[in-house]
């Protein structure tokens, strides 16, 4: 967190030492991703954060305005994070922030010309996410099965609703008691850009989910509450960092599983739909995910049952 913080303060350093009208171009672009685009703080952000870099970059060769932004500062822009130690994966971030902000300029009459458009991204290297193994997904779900304090009752919620969905940690804390529908057993979930998905859960987490409405709920709820369905301890809506808390707490008592977080949870979900079975375009849609390519990543934990079918299947195998 000091990092980020660190990161953050910085930014803020680069943009008050920047010319007036990048400065400019810098507000009216945040304006833009907040109001029309309608991005989350967190990738406002980073956006902004890239673009700051860039304008910075520019300023210090010379540029006094946006308009400057050429397709050889912005390679020599990338050049310098690569020379800094900057992953890959950062730098192909960094290229479709700063392809987004000159196609913007341009678009507001602040550039007469977009560079970004001719940059060429590099292919970032995909790591393979961590996941749990069914077994030991079994017993985070059943730790503390026998403590029925308020606390300990939403915090089997956390793990198994993350579990049973593969919902994002802020679309978990997002959630409001209104956002089930407990006679068909599905979320209603607000995701990434406001999109409303509807996901399915199973019987293990309606049970958690019985456990913890109305009793356990109303033993934690107060007038901050509002119609929040997950609480902390003093009756708000939880924090993201509670439930990131809870979930490393968790999985510190399985034995031999990963140092996973809510996100963790995620993968392990798509994986053991995967591996059950479950349709890519079907997993794709449970997971909120806008290309299926992203949902992909997902398919090197089948590799096993894929050459089992191929095994049982292929003629020639």
């Amino acid at each position: 967190m000091a990092a980020r913080r660190t990161e953050r303060v910085s930014f803020g350093q680069l943009a008050d030492a920047l010319p007036g009208e990048m400065r400019s171009a810098l507000g009216e672009f945040r304006s833009h991703l907040l109001l029309e685009r309608n991005r989350s703080p967190h990738t406002v952000r980073a956006y902004l954060g890239d673009a700051t870099s860039l304008c910075d970059h520019v300023a210090k060769l010379g540029g006094r305005s946006v308009a400057d932004i050429e397709l050889r500062s912005l390679r020599g822009w990338l050049a310098k994070l690569s020379g800094e130690g900057v992953s890959r994966t950062t730098i192909a971030r960094r290229v479709a922030s700063a392809r987004t902000f000159t196609a913007w300029c341009m678009k507001v009459g602040r550039s007469d010309h977009d560079p970004g458009q001719l940059l060429v991204s590099p292919r970032p290297h995909r790591s393979l996410p961590p996941v749990l193994a069914a077994a030991e997904a079994q017993e985070l779900m059943e730790l503390d099965a026998v403590d029925q304090s308020p606390i300990a009752i939403r915090d089997r919620l956390i793990v198994e609703l993350l579990y049973a969905t593969g919902i994002r940690v802020g679309e978990l804390v997002g959630l409001d008691v209104d956002d089930l529908d407990q006679s068909r057993r599905v979320l209603r979930v607000l995701g990434k850009g406001s999109k409303e998905r509807t996901v399915p859960y199973g019987v293990a987490a309606e049970r958690a989910l019985r456990a913890w409405l109305p009793a356990a709920r109303g033993s934690l709820s107060g007038p901050a509450s509002g119609a929040a369905l997950l609480l902390g301890v003093r009756g708000g809506r939880i924090d993201p960092r509670t439930v990131r808390s809870v979930v490393h707490a968790r999985l510190n008592r399985v034995t031999g599983a990963p140092d996973l977080g809510p996100h963790g949870l995620r993968h392990t979900a798509a994986t053991h739909l995967l591996d059950g079975g479950a349709d890519l375009r079907a997993v794709q849609e449970l997971l909120g995910h806008a290309s299926l390519a992203t949902t992909q990543i997902y398919t090197h934990v089948s590799v096993e049952r894929l050459r089992a079918t191929y095994t049982q299947a292929h003629p020639r195998a």
